[in-house]
């Protein structure tokens, strides 16, 4: 009687691994057209998907030039869980055949989920206008102001157009909206972009006089209205200006932990005579990413001359554990090689009691440039990253002007920022 139930048993316990076979999905490769719903319209961005060398999956999120690498997709019977870059976020759905649906979710927020779908072999982004003849021209730059009730900010925005598909971003004082793209249809322009935490929809129609009038959608509830006239001059409040340090200061002062719990200050033997870069980030913020992107082999070319940087994370939450797990991930991911301290929770107030020298934290990311006497020379509210072209390369040349200036200078020397 016992091999006879033992026997049942391994019977039973085959079928169900078959049945689990059975129901393992394909998830097909090459481009698929994905929609996350926010404030009752459909976001829509592009995706492809492509095998990797283990015989799993790689995704890429398509916005405009930009393809950012997911690398971390698992397939487990019909679902699949996709985790978004460095951020603490998923997309979690059902694989139907030649569908997605699901969920994108922020972990970090309660109750964010928003609905998300996905098909296979759909290329373009926003529908088609219903006539292709007389398709107003959006191309150009402009000086943009974002109206909310509660305040106005201005911006730059820029875009190229070629025929009806249309790239560009807005910058604004405290950083840029990265990678936009989608097309004029019906006379109005739409664009977006999802890079894996923020999620964009901007709209807007041309008037007679050459004004853009439009809306913009960030998330579950953020929404504003903006304005655009088109000026070659547009130009935002100086960058170097907005953060600057209280009169009667001319250092910084901090001790915070690193990612292993350890007091890291400033006045840390590894930072005497030598040019520091302190870059206010978190790693929920795609221009502090971008930042990141740009900082971790610029250091491991320059940090032979003399240089560090320390990146002090703000995150969403304020446990220290947390805070840690989400920095050493992104370092592992971006291959950073800089030393990190936990230096509190991305709330701009609390934020600004942490460096109380400070006038306030503007911006995340913001990048503090101290000489080697320890006198901070220059602070950089934002960043303008790579899909804001010429800008981003005037970063580029700046940024390594300042830094070859406090090179040259000597530890007791006074330098004007």
């Amino acid at each position: 009687m016992k091999r006879i139930v033992i026997a049942a048993l391994t019977l039973v316990s085959l079928a169900g691994c078959l049945a689990k076979k059975e129901t393992q999905q394909v998830l097909k490769t090459g481009t698929w057209r994905a929609t996350i719903e926010i404030q009752g319209q459909p976001l829509p961005f592009n995706i492809d998907i492509e095998k990797d060398k283990a015989d799993g999956y790689d995704v890429y999120l398509r916005n405009a030039e930009e393809r950012l690498l997911l690398d971390e997709v698992t397939v487990t019977g019909d679902s699949v869980d996709i985790v978004l870059h460095v951020f603490d976020a998923d997309i979690k759905a059902r694989i139907k055949g030649d569908t997605l649906q699901g969920e994108f979710i922020k972990n970090y927020e309660k109750d964010y989920n928003l609905p998300f779908l996905a098909v296979y072999g759909q290329t373009y982004r926003f529908e088609k206008g219903l006539t292709q003849d007389s398709i107003p021209d959006f191309s150009g730059k402009y000086a943009v102001n974002f109206v909310h009730e509660a305040d106005t900010t201005v911006a730059v925005g820029i875009f190229k157009q070629i025929g009806d598909s249309v790239t560009g971003t807005f910058l604004t004082p405290t950083g840029d909206y990265r990678y936009l793209q989608g097309n004029v249809a019906n006379g109005m322009l739409q664009l977006s972009t999802f890079d894996g935490n923020h999620a964009y929809i901007f709209t807007a129609i041309k008037t007679p006089d050459g004004k853009l009038m439009g809306e913009y959608y960030s998330g579950k509830t953020w929404m504003e209205f903006w304005v655009g006239q088109k000026n070659d001059n547009a130009a935002l409040p100086d960058a170097d200006k907005l953060t600057f340090l209280k009169e009667g200061y001319e250092t910084v002062a901090f001790t915070f932990p690193d990612v292993t719990g350890k007091k890291v200050s400033l006045t840390d033997d590894k930072y005497k005579n030598k040019v520091v870069i302190l870059q206010l980030f978190g790693t929920w913020c795609p221009n502090c990413m971008d930042e990141t992107k740009f900082l971790a082999p610029w250091y491991k070319e320059n940090q032979k001359r003399g240089v560090e940087i320390i990146g002090m994370a703000y995150e969403r939450k304020p446990d220290f554990e947390y805070a840690s797990s989400r920095v050493k991930k992104m370092a592992e991911k971006l291959d950073v090689t800089y030393d990190f301290v936990i230096g509190g929770t991305n709330d701009k107030a609390l934020a600004s009691e942490t460096l109380p020298m400070l006038n306030a934290v503007v911006a995340f990311p913001t990048t503090i440039f101290i000489g080697k006497d320890g006198k901070v020379k220059k602070i950089h509210t934002g960043f303008s990253g790579p899909g804001t072209g010429l800008y981003y390369e005037q970063f580029v040349q700046h940024f390594n002007e300042t830094v070859n200036e406090l090179l040259r200078e000597d530890a007791t020397s006074s330098i004007t920022p």
